[in-house]
């Protein structure tokens, strides 16, 4: 075990999260044992400057050490000065571990910050795409090519989402159910099987909300930008209760300024014509039909009751009835896959040709069945994820796809990215907007979470719905009391009170 030894505690979360890119087993300790490997951090400051030395020690003896230092000017505050001190810390760390380890982990000491929002505050003080770059790769230490991306991606949303429109929000509605659940899935997700008798209930219970958000929003002085179904699998829904809600938002909600309508049809073994049809009358403008995989083991490994070829067949069949933005979600690192197995299934994709495509990593989340199955699975190790990675991104590009937003998140295999490709003109807005949290998001359904965003104090606030369904159903006055609690609690948010 890497025994770690850090004067600054208020570090230990941040330094240990880097630490795990190369080492899974450590603890933090008190003082220098005379026996064992350790990391030490020692900090220094003068009038001029303050560092961070890394030693890594054997047998306390020193093997190899590092500093980082930076010069301290009258333009730096004490909140400043924090944060720098964190980067220069974990600069530190991840210049003496890639030496000790010889691997050079692709996004560098970014561990829980989205690497666009740092692009962003770049872009905002006139820094240009080549200098960006350089300084994601010289203060981050990202790769050339992650760096270009993170900086490429930015400047995408940039055309859609800023400078920010705080009269704008967007609108998301949670399906819950699903006919099976995948053996990765740590989402709001409910067999029908099990849960199915409470569908027509919960969908009278989500209309209700629906009218009642919309009603909080108009006193807002809030319109809708775009409106996301997703869950779960929406198109667990039959068609006439699938019309019965996406009317009801329509009825509900000043149509006036949407610019995207997405549901996500993700599972091939709920859609039929009739439901196309549906949506396709209520002018649903954006479905997503997500294989993960076109492997039919790995389908089959996973929980899913379909076929490949039962992709190919919905998504031919959503093409033949006139939807022409429609997504595709796959999954690198799914049990038992091979890097082979990708190249495989992007190649079926690309003959389907969708307006944009999704590419998730396996993240290993404590919600999901496979978090207590791991052992009993083959999961691809970090040099199969990048070559992963670097297959869709060959293929993406090849289909005309572009970056246009992107998102990591704990427990990810290879501390890797997800990655939401599209044709120009096709991006989410929706997506960018969650992703970039520049947007607060009202939130319906079992299991959705609204986010506010102040931006006057650069803050977010997260008001969550129960997840369980008879919860939900039981307790929904209260879940709208939340969400009318937080929207109207602030003076300065423009409410309009009668």
């Amino acid at each position: 075990m890497l025994q770690v030894i850090l004067d600054k505690s208020e570090f230990e979360y941040e330094v240990g999260e880097l630490i795990k890119l190369f080492e899974t087993d450590f603890a933090f300790s008190g003082g220098l044992p005379e026996s064992g490997d350790v990391l030490r951090l020692e900090f220094f400051e003068d009038k001029e400057f303050m560092g961070c030395k890394a030693s890594y020690i054997q047998n306390a003896v020193i093997q190899q050490s590092h500093t980082e230092k930076i010069e301290l000017t009258d333009t730096i505050d004490s909140r400043m000065l924090k944060r720098e001190s964190k980067i220069l810390t974990k600069r530190c760390i991840y210049e003496l571990l890639s030496r000790v380890h010889g691997t050079k982990p692709p996004w560098g000491v970014l561990t829980g910050i989205r690497p666009t929002k740092i692009v962003q505050e770049l872009l905002d003080h006139d820094m240009g795409e080549e200098d960006i770059n350089l300084e994601l790769e010289n203060k981050y230490k990202l790769s050339a090519e992650k760096a270009s991306m993170a900086t490429a991606i930015a400047i995408t949303e940039r055309k859609y989402i800023y400078p920010p429109d705080e009269s704008k929000i967007a609108l998301y509605v949670s399906i819950p159910f699903c006919p099976t659940r995948c053996i990765y899935c740590s989402f709001p997700s409910n067999t029908l099987k099990q849960w199915g008798h409470l569908k027509a209930e919960y969908v009278k219970t989500l209309i209700y909300e629906i009218e009642q958000t919309a009603k909080m929003v108009s006193r807002w002085g809030k319109t809708l930008e775009s409106v996301y179904i997703g869950g779960g699998t929406p198109t667990t829904l039959s068609a006439a209760e699938l019309k019965e809600l996406i009317t009801s938002i329509r009825d509900s909600f000043d149509f006036s300024g949407v610019k995207e309508f997405t549901v996500e049809a993700g599972r091939v073994d709920t859609i039929d014509e009739e439901k196309l049809t549906t949506l396709r009358d209520l002018d649903i403008d954006r479905i997503s039909i997500n294989p993960q995989t076109m492997n039919d083991a790995t389908l089959k490994r996973i929980g899913r009751n379909h076929t490949s070829a039962d992709v190919e067949a919905a998504f031919k069949m959503a093409r033949g009835m006139g939807f022409a933005n429609i997504n595709m979600d796959i999954i690198l690192g799914l049990p038992g896959e091979q890097p082979s197995d990708v190249e495989a299934t992007l190649k079926r994709i690309a003959e389907l040709s969708p307006e944009s495509l999704t590419v998730h990593t396996m993240a290993i989340k404590r919600a999901s069945n496979l978090r207590s199955e791991v052992g009993e699975h083959s999961l691809a190790d970090y040099e199969e994820m990048e070559k992963m990675v670097d297959i869709s991104a060959t293929y993406a590009k090849n289909m005309g796809l572009v970056p246009y937003y992107m998102y990591r998140q704990k427990y990810m295999l290879g501390n890797l990215e997800n990655i939401g490709y599209a044709r120009p003109g096709c991006e989410c807005i929706y997506n960018m907007n969650i992703m970039e949290e520049q947007q607060s998001i009202m939130a319906v359904g079992a299991g959705g979470i609204s986010k506010l965003v102040y931006h006057d104090e650069n803050r977010l606030e997260r008001v969550p719905n129960v997840k369980d369904i008879q919860h939900y159903i039981a307790r929904i006055d209260e879940m709208i009391k939340r969400k009318e609690e937080e929207v109207f609690k602030n003076a300065n948010t423009g409410a309009k009170r009668h």
